[in-house]
């Protein structure tokens, strides 16, 4: 009679699991360039998804038209977007030379400033500084090489997406029979479970992000235009966007928007109004449409969640950072449903709002 095998021990467990997520983060940093617009299109499809299925069964249009309609819809709305923003930027940059006369302002103020209290003369400030920036061009020159790079990189993703985002829709049905393929029979109806769980969890992600997007513009050009900053419209939108991306994108909205109100006045005050509006914003985008909105979709860990946000921008920049939280989410789902699996899942989730309400029930009765 054949034994049984011997289970592993856990170093070599270990060692095994440690191997694998080595290699996958190695393959994800290497192949970024493919898989980043893959990844963003798989998740613009599934979000794209209803829409076709109602032009396809309800309306009765052709399956490859309905998803041409449904990709065409949404490049649509971005394209409107960008021209927006350009034509807005276009307008700004006519005021470039305001903008420079009340940076040279702010900056003579500042030099006033240190030599009033630290005794330290104009001329000596301009050498410290021209002294720190000395070794700025050749940096500059290096940064414009791989900022063509990336624009170039970019410019070929705009391409790519929609269409990636096509074939996966109209090739829907043959990938879920490819994956039905790998699978035996038995387990047909837990993978039925994972896509579906998956689907939603992508869709209302998404869709969530999309809502804090417009919220955060609108209270953020109010705001502005309270305070009298020019372009408030196109800054609110701006800090929208940038606040897809976390941390580091209402830092940079901020100093486009410092900038931009550089272009209507040198008062002080405006600055200050301005942090003041970044401020309320973000608490309201932190305390309320981040929890409900967002946090709500997925249910990922904070401390997971900061982990992976680095994890993604160290592999993949911005479109990994914006990638993390829901390829995240999709892993968590994979996980809870598979036994062996299952603690990974656990590691991730986030049961502290539940045990709460348990306790508090329980203090209750």
């Amino acid at each position: 009679m054949r034994k049984s095998a011997r289970p592993l021990p856990f170093y070599a467990r270990f060692a095994n699991i440690l191997f694998i997520v080595v290699a996958l983060l190695a393959i994800c940093y290497v192949g970024q360039g493919i898989l980043s617009p893959l990844l963003l299109s798989i998740l613009f499809a599934i979000l794209l998804r209803p829409v076709a299925a109602f032009l396809n069964e309800r309306l009765k249009i052709p399956n490859v038209l309905a998803c041409l309609i449904a990709v065409f819809i949404f490049v649509i709305f971005f394209a409107v977007l960008f021209y927006f923003i350009t034509y807005q930027v276009a307008g700004m940059a006519e005021d470039w030379d305001k903008i420079k006369s009340n940076l040279h302002n702010h900056y003579s103020n500042l030099q006033s400033y240190v030599q009033d209290t630290f005794e330290l003369s104009k001329q000596e400030q301009d050498k410290m500084v021209s002294k720190a920036t000395s070794g700025s061009m050749d940096t500059g020159k290096s940064i414009m090489g791989s900022t063509l790079v990336s624009f170039t990189d970019s410019l070929m993703n705009l391409i790519l997406i929609p269409i990636y985002m096509f074939l996966i829709l109209l090739y829907r049905t043959h990938f879920l029979k490819f994956l039905c393929k790998l699978f035996a029979p038995k387990h047909h109806p837990k993978l039925e479970d994972i896509l579906k769980t998956i689907k939603t969890s992508v869709q209302s992600y998404i869709l969530g992000l999309l809502f804090e997007f417009a919220i955060v513009s609108v209270l953020t050009a109010l705001g502005l235009m309270i305070i009298g900053v020019k372009y408030a419209i196109l800054l609110g939108v701006i800090t929208g966007l940038l606040n897809l991306i976390p941390y580091i994108g209402i830092v940079i909205a901020g100093v486009l928007t410092v900038v931009a109100s550089l272009t209507g006045n040198s008062d002080l005050t405006v600055l200050i109004g301005i942090l003041v509006v970044n401020i309320l914003v973000q608490f309201v985008d932190n305390n309320i449409l981040v929890p409900i909105v967002v946090s709500s979709k997925v249910e990922i860990n904070s401390i997971a969640s900061i982990v992976g946000i680095i994890i993604g921008g160290a592999l993949a920049g911005i479109s990994g950072m914006f990638l993390a939280i829901p390829v995240m989410a999709i892993l968590k789902v994979i996980f809870d449903r598979i036994e062996s699996l299952e603690p990974w899942g656990y590691l991730l989730g986030d049961d502290l709002p539940k045990t709460f309400l348990l306790k508090k029930a329980k203090t209750k009765h």
